[in-house]
C-alpha cells in the first residue's frame, strides 16, 4: 500500500497574495537569470509539497550541479518570485491553498521564467489547463528524472539555450541527446531508452560510482518498486551492446554499483 505523506492544512480563509511591483519590473528580474543558463547550470525552483518528491528534485538537481529553492505552496512560490531569480519552475498542480495552474498564470502574467508542470492526472483535458496555464510543458506523476532532464533541456532549446551539449562525447563514444542515438567506434549502438539513459547518466559522471539504488531511483523514478536486481539486468545487456573491445568501459564496483572508466 502506498504510504501518504501528511499535506499541509489549505489556508483558505487567507487572502490570496498578488504580484507587486511593476510587470516590467517584475519580469527584469526574472530574465536577469536568463544568461546563467549558458554554463549548464541553473536556479530551479522546486514548487512541491509532497516530501518525497520535493528530494526526489532536489537530490537529483543538486547532482548535476544546479541550485534549489522549494516551496511547499502557492504563496510561498509567488513570494519567492519576487525576492530571487530562477532558471526555471518546476510547479506541481495540486497544491495546498493557491492551486497550481492559478500560481502558473500568475507567474506568467509578469515572466517568461520556463515552466514545467507536474500533475498526477492523465486526462488530456488536465495536461491542456496547464499549457493554457502558461506552462512550457508538464509531466505526469510518476516519471523519472531522466525524461525530467530532457523536458527541461526541450524547454531551453525551444527558447534558444541549452542545458547543456546536444552531444554527449567520451573517447569514442558520443550520444546524441536530441536524436536520441548512440555511436562507438563510428557505429551505431542499438540501445533502448533505459539503457540510453543509463548510459547518459554514467556518461555525465565519468568515473563517479552509481550504486544500485541511485541507478533504480535515478533512472527507473522516485515511483519505483522494483528490485535492484533489474539495475543488473540492464547493465549486462548494454555491456553487451557495447561488445568485448569495450567492456572494461563500465566496471562494476562489487558489492556497491557501477562507474564509467574512459580508456
Amino acid at each position: 500500500m502506498e504510504r501518504q505523506l501528511p499535506r499541509s492544512s489549505p489556508a483558505d480563509d487567507r487572502p490570496v497574495p498578488t504580484v507587486t511591483g511593476s510587470a516590467e519590473s517584475i519580469a527584469g528580474s526574472w530574465s536577469a537569470a536568463a544568461g546563467s543558463v549558458s554554463d549548464g547550470r541553473m536556479h530551479c525552483l522546486i514548487v512541491e509539497d509532497e516530501e518525497t518528491i520535493v528530494e526526489f528534485l532536489r537530490t537529483g538537481l543538486t547532482y548535476e550541479g544546479h541550485r534549489t529553492t522549494v516551496a511547499a505552496d502557492g504563496e510561498a512560490a509567488l513570494r519567492l518570485a519576487q525576492e530571487q531569480t530562477f532558471d526555471l519552475v518546476i510547479l506541481d498542480v495540486m497544491l495546498p491553498g493557491i492551486d497550481g495552474l492559478t500560481v502558473c498564470r500568475r507567474l506568467r502574467g509578469s515572466s517568461d521564467v520556463p515552466i514545467i508542470v507536474l500533475t498526477a492526472r492523465k486526462e488530456v483535458a488536465d495536461r491542456v489547463a496547464g499549457l493554457d496555464a502558461g506552462a512550457d510543458d508538464y509531466l505526469t506523476k510518476p516519471f523519472s528524472f531522466a525524461e525530467l532532464l530532457a523536458r527541461m533541456r526541450a524547454v531551453l532549446r525551444r527558447r534558444g539555450q541549452a542545458l547543456e551539449a546536444d552531444v554527449l562525447t567520451r573517447g569514442d563514444l558520443s550520444l546524441d541527446l536530441e536524436r536520441h542515438t548512440a555511436r562507438l567506434d563510428g557505429r551505431p549502438l542499438d540501445l533502448t531508452p533505459i539503457e540510453f539513459a543509463l548510459l547518459a547518466l554514467f556518461m555525465r559522471h565519468p568515473h563517479r560510482v552509481f550504486t544500485r539504488e541511485t541507478l533504480l531511483h535515478r533512472v527507473w523514478g522516485e515511483d519505483h518498486s522494483g528490485a535492484v536486481k533489474v539495475v543488473d539486468v540492464h547493465m549486462s545487456r548494454l555491456r553487451q551492446k557495447i561488445g568485448e573491445d569495450h567492456r572494461g568501459m563500465i566496471r562494476t564496483i562489487y558489492g556497491i554499483g557501477y562507474e564509467l572508466r574512459e580508456e
